[in-house]
């Protein structure tokens, strides 16, 4: 099988493994089911100080990440990388937001690269020159790309073929592609004791009749996805 290889440039490469060294996802990682590499922008810089940033041109506040520095650190992430055979990303609140479908489409590649961006961004020539795509975790500003590149390793990495335990809750998850969860958030999870507190597991969880859980637990699913997310209650019932 061929190992997903991912590739994170950043500048503040002690912040890895982090996250992604722990539970499955790290356990995945010893076992070589995937491999990481962090390359340090600032090991391309040039000049004494090690300057990777300089004020936008035009005015505004902020820095921006220089277009010399950043473009040397891509190009030795590509250097051993067949062309056409990666997937390259800027981690950017203005990128279209990641979901379950792209997470399925990045693993279609075997050679993610990843750009942690600081500041106020990097220069768009860089983004120009090597059509890096824009991806975003969600509608908010975080202070670097590093939090968001966990994010979507481990949601690319936990689909892997023996990286989770369980293949039924792969697919039956909120969002799971290709199955009658696909655009709908999970149901209600319930484990022992049977009581607890004044509160107690649904008595057809209990029933043993796994036909009419199953039933109970789409409804519930489009139940709670039509009360919480409208806006993939909506997309649901289009795909329908």
């Amino acid at each position: 099988m061929n190992q997903l290889s991912v590739k994170i440039l950043t500048l503040f490469p002690e912040l890895f493994p982090g996250p992604l060294g722990c539970s499955v996802i790290g356990k995945a990682l010893e076992n070589k089911l995937w491999s990481l590499e962090v390359i340090n922008i600032r090991d391309f810089a040039e000049d004494k100080h090690k300057a990777v940033d300089f004020p936008p041109i035009g005015g505004g506040g902020g820095m921006v990440m220089k277009p010399d520095v950043l473009g040397k650190a891509i190009d030795y992430a590509l250097k051993d990388i067949a062309p056409k055979n990666y997937n390259l990303f800027y981690l950017s609140p203005r990128g279209k937001i990641l979901n379950q479908k792209k997470v399925h489409k990045l693993l279609s590649s075997k050679n993610i690269i990843l750009i942690c961006g600081r500041f106020e961004g990097i220069d768009q020539r860089v983004i120009d020159h090597y059509k890096i795509e824009e991806i975003s975790i969600g509608d908010y500003v975080l202070s670097g790309g590093e939090i968001a590149a966990y994010a979507v390793v481990d949601s690319c990495v936990r689909l892997i073929p023996g990286v989770t335990g369980n293949k039924v809750s792969i697919i039956e998850e909120s969002f799971a592609v290709d199955s009658e969860y696909e655009n709908l958030i999970e149901y209600p999870q319930y484990t022992k004791p049977n009581k607890w507190k004044q509160y107690e597991v649904p008595s057809i969880m209990l029933s043993g009749n796994h036909a009419k859980i199953k039933e109970w637990q789409l409804q519930q699913a489009q139940k709670l996805t039509k009360k919480l997310r409208p806006d993939l209650w909506k997309t649901y019932n289009l795909a329908k």
